[in-house]
């Protein structure tokens, strides 16, 4: 009997999976070895280049995104960019030089809208989620809704000018983890009261539940609590998915037209953050899908790294492929 039959077959990861980055490396260690054959190249170095371009790329990207911040009007051109790349100066003095042409036709009519808004604190802003936030790329989907990915510092997760935002949590609606502690921080005392109100009316989450509470002492209108699954525990990406999707449908029964999702599972919850990037945006575009009609028009994904990123960019043209 051959002792090859006792062997579980194992499944092949490629080398940027092994490596844990994005860009592929076998293809660069293939143009490395391209008309160099009287030198030797490591197999480290196509692993070192694989993620010196995806930094490289992250940080355009951000520095794309902070100048069609600065200048919302105005189109934002490719050689703009190659421009900031290569002079930070000569970029913003285009930019003045474009805003100030465009502030007389935008100026009286975003305060007439800003005035007959509701609470101005607590509403959805239509040119975007609010000053500190980046816009890096949007997708609309099927029933009109647009998904767009949003750059920002986690600091400023309390004055983003959505109707709800997602706090991905335990069973016990703890909060330990970064968003958690940077929503407490931002709504003080006041909000600390309401997570406590919550968790003695609604009790432990079961995995994938959500619970809405008010917001007190942010922007938004409302908390949207998820138990988030635990990585490497049974159909744990099914569950996710579905985590998703009650938190969506959470967010349509408070018919609110705005929600943000911040990148998760992270921290104890241990998932890839290809993985959660892949399995989320696949279930948000699924929701909206199955859905006949939603009273949500605006879906936000906040990403505070330049690793989260070039992720949530790479799945999103993926989507866009699809």
């Amino acid at each position: 009997m051959s002792g090859r039959s006792g062997k579980k077959k194992m499944s092949k990861l490629s080398r940027s999976a092994r490596a844990g980055v994005i860009f592929p490396v076998g293809r660069l260690m293939r143009y490395l070895k391209k008309g160099t054959f009287k030198y030797r190249i490591s197999v480290g170095a196509p692993v070192y280049m694989a993620a010196v371009i995806e930094y490289l790329a992250a940080e355009i990207l951000e520095l794309a995104g902070n100048a069609a911040r600065d200048n919302k009007k105005a189109r934002i051109a490719p050689r703009h960019i190659l421009l900031a790349v290569a002079n930070d100066e000569e970029l913003n003095q285009l930019l003045k030089g474009k805003s100030k042409a465009a502030k007389p036709r935008t100026s009286k009519k975003s305060k007439a809208k800003d005035s007959d808004k509701e609470g101005t604190s607590n509403s959805t802003s239509e040119d975007g989620p609010g000053d500190g936030f980046t816009i890096l790329s949007s997708k609309s989907l099927v029933l009109g809704q647009k998904l767009s990915l949003t750059q920002s510092d986690i600091s400023h997760i309390g004055s983003m000018r959505v109707e709800g935002i997602v706090h991905p949590t335990t069973a016990e609606i703890d909060l330990k983890e970064d968003i958690g502690k940077a929503l407490e921080k931002a709504g003080g005392k006041e909000f600390l009261e309401t997570v406590k109100e919550l968790r003695k009316s609604q009790g432990p989450l079961e995995v994938a539940e959500a619970a809405v509470s008010q917001s007190s002492g942010l922007a938004a209108k409302f908390v949207i609590h998820c138990h988030i699954p635990q990585w490497g525990s049974d159909k744990c990406e099914e569950q996710l998915e579905e985590t998703i999707k009650n938190c969506l449908s959470a967010a349509e029964d408070k018919k609110l037209k705005s929600v943000a999702f911040p990148p998760f599972p992270s921290g104890r919850n241990c998932f890839p953050k290809q993985t959660a990037a892949q399995v989320t945006l696949k279930a948000i575009s699924a929701h909206f899908d199955d859905s006949s009609a939603s009273s949500l028009k605006n879906v936000y994904f906040l990403l505070f790294d330049s690793e989260s990123i070039g992720i949530y960019v790479q799945e999103m043209a993926k989507l866009d492929a699809k």
